[in-house]
């Protein structure tokens, strides 16, 4: 397994990790099993958005006595009203919702409180100027949780989000499908049938704005629809015509900005094990660049995808990584000092390179390598 940081919360995670879709309708015995094959493999944190109390119970029953050194990323806003799930800002009934959750879990604290989903403006509003982010606060002083997160699929209210310096944790849909499409108030839009038929041009610069300033400011991104619902998996569904691995659509999340991990939410052994895959991977297994640079009707042209076809450089400079960071200083219009610090921790640096343009002919992307490294020599000094 790989571990990873999430964000400024120094809690490490596996990159590979649970989302609880996969507990729905299971038996105890059988989650048990399910979160015996994750942990026997390195897994460390799951995501418990469900709030239905048999789900809840299975999962504290398989964590049983392993809890404390497992991750755990609970939803606060997710409650369970006559017999059926609801999203609510109502701070009595989050709090009665999270007490239970703990109580099923077995335990009297959780590492991330995750506010749950908030897609629009006036929820945001709910939120951050009514007494729900006040609760949010009291538990972290707490002690009952570790960091504050919030979900969202819409890049403008998250970024709102981060800039309220609040929330420590983001966790946001990141696939290839999704980082095209422009912001909306409205989920289902994301992969609605009008929306999958258009033609797109490079990536969504919101989306993009997003990821990096998250990067800046140290809060770790979690991954969810990582595999558009399925879609990315079936030619047939997929946007592209074509289908990506569950390796590929993970190293396409996984390389994005201030991502940490991927939930990912298997409902089987054989699930788990194909995304679990993604840690002892070929380059050329993770390469998702080969299907998304043969799309006619979606084109990155110009635009560094983070994918590492540039390697291998003959002075060992890690052009993806340059890229990354050259792209981070120049999102902030400055080389914010975390940055710097980043880059002249690499091995070798953008002036390093010797113009040969080994790197330019193999990007599937047609970026202007040659040009984006002296930018960076530049920018950064060396």
């Amino acid at each position: 397994m790989i571990y990873r940081k999430l964000g400024r919360t120094g809690i490490r995670v596996s990159a590979i990790a649970l989302g609880c879709e996969g507990f729905v309708g299971k038996t105890e015995g059988e989650a048990k099993e399910l979160m015996d094959f994750a942990i026997d493999n390195g897994v460390n944190f799951i995501d418990i958005y469900a709030s239905n109390p048999t789900v809840r119970t299975a999962i504290g029953k398989a964590l049983r006595g392993r809890i404390g050194g497992f991750v755990v990323q609970g939803h606060i806003g997710s409650v369970w009203k006559d017999g059926q799930y609801e999203r609510t800002r109502d701070v009595a009934a989050s709090k009665a919702a999270f007490e239970d959750l703990l109580e099923r879990l077995e335990t009297d604290h959780i590492d991330v409180g995750m506010i749950h989903y908030c897609d629009q403006e006036e929820d945001f509003r709910r939120i951050f100027d009514g007494d729900f982010i006040q609760y949010a606060l009291g538990l972290k002083a707490k002690g009952s949780i570790r960091a504050i997160g919030l979900s969202s699929h819409n890049p403008l209210i998250a970024k709102k989000v981060v800039e309220t310096g609040l929330v420590d944790v983001l966790m946001f849909s990141v696939n290839p499908c999704y980082d095209l499409q422009p912001p909306d108030e409205d989920v289902e839009k994301l992969w609605a049938d009008e929306t999958y038929g258009k033609k797109y041009q490079n990536f969504n610069p919101e989306r993009e704005a997003l990821y990096e300033l998250c990067a800046r400011r140290g809060v770790g991104i979690d991954v969810m629809k990582a595999f558009a619902g399925g879609d990315l998996l079936k030619a047939e569904q997929s946007m592209f015509g074509k289908a990506l691995t569950p390796v590929q659509a993970l190293n396409y999340a996984l390389t994005r900005p201030a991502v940490a991990a991927v939930m990912v939410g298997c409902k089987t052994i054989d699930e788990l094990r194909q995304s679990l895959a993604w840690c002892e991977a070929s380059d050329a297994e993770k390469d998702y660049a080969s299907v998304l640079a043969e799309v006619d009707k979606c084109s990155w042209s110009g635009h560094c995808m983070y994918c590492g076809h540039c390697a291998p450089c003959p002075q060992g400079v890690s052009v993806a990584e340059v890229n990354k960071y050259l792209n981070l200083a120049l999102a902030q219009g400055e080389v914010p000092e975390t940055v710097k610090e980043h880059y002249r921790l690499l091995q070798h640096h953008a002036s390093d390179c010797i113009q040969c343009g080994a790197c330019e002919a193999r990007c599937p992307f047609s970026v202007p390598v040659r040009a984006k490294m002296q930018q960076a020599a530049n920018l950064f000094g060396e």
